[in-house]
């Protein structure tokens, strides 16, 4: 299992509502008229981006005739929505899509991130983690540096805890040569990198895609996360990160075209221990 996430409760809330209107045959523009309301803010309540009050779920639960026994289901997830998560701290820092997929990571049960340039942010230690942010962006200021980070080093409590995430990292050889914050920190990094798998061996796999090894349908793309949940009631999650984009996406196919090139770069690298023992290699030389 993994820790309630308002971002995923109302996604999941929003899912329900629109399953259920669409089994009913109801256009959105139908039912925000019945409810004295925008369409917009029927596609928003649907799609999992506001928050929703009482009275207007109670609406909703009238006009779709939903079972008594998913009433208290609905009106639970409803709740979770509207608490405030740790991410909503940094709202004025963050864009809307960077803090909705916070509180995606934060509820996912397993995660698999590939990686051909940076080590994951889940997996970089506080030096590393302030080496790029600064090369992100040369001209931010310390404070908000700092408040980036701080917000890197949250994510990382999903690791460990009760409910840990389940998260297989794959990177490219090129995450681990490149010397970002120079020498000393990227020695750091890789030393980190073998302390963490140690630590949470239940629950982290680390993987590395040699230099030798042959093309690869991910070679050269860039940041890609794929997310599963531990309700039965979303989809999987495609999370994409690009120089000058990042994008959520739970389009089915998309997913697979996505899933079938990890299994592929998962099939390139070296197995978890020898993986460990090539970021030792390194971490010595």
């Amino acid at each position: 299992m993994a820790p309630p996430s308002p971002t995923v409760a109302n996604w999941e809330l929003g899912i329900r509502l629109r399953e259920r209107r669409d089994q009913l045959s109801l256009t959105a523009t139908a039912v925000a008229k019945k409810l004295r309301c925008t369409q917009g803010y029927v596609s928003e309540v649907e799609r999992g981006r506001t928050k929703v009050a009482k009275a207007r779920l109670d609406q909703m639960i009238k006009l779709y005739e939903i079972d008594a026994g998913d009433i208290d289901e609905l009106e639970s997830l409803r709740q979770q929505g509207n608490e405030r998560a740790w991410w909503h701290a940094y709202s004025a820092l963050f864009s809307e899509e960077l803090l909705r997929f916070f509180g995606f990571e934060h509820g996912a049960e397993t995660m698999r991130t590939f990686e051909s340039g940076l080590i994951p942010g889940l997996l970089q230690t506080e030096d590393y983690a302030r080496a790029t942010i600064h090369g992100a962006g040369p001209n931010i200021r310390l404070a908000e540096v700092d408040k980036r980070l701080a917000a890197r080093m949250k994510r990382q409590e999903r690791l460990a805890g009760d409910d840990p995430l389940h998260l297989t990292a794959v990177m490219s050889e090129a995450a681990l040569r490149q010397q970002v914050g120079g020498r000393e920190v990227m020695r750091a990094q890789l030393k980190h990198l073998v302390q963490r798998a140690e630590e949470y061996a239940d629950n982290l796999d680390i993987r590395v895609v040699p230099y030798t090894a042959d093309a690869y349908d991910a070679l050269g793309s860039s940041t890609f996360y794929l997310m599963t949940f531990p309700t039965g009631r979303v989809p999987s999650l495609l999370w994409t990160e690009s120089v000058t984009s990042t994008a959520l996406n739970d389009d089915e196919m998309r997913y697979r075209e996505y899933d079938v090139a990890y299994a592929q770069a998962v099939g390139m690298a070296q197995s978890r221990k020898d993986s460990l023992a090539f970021i030792r290699k390194l971490a010595k030389e």
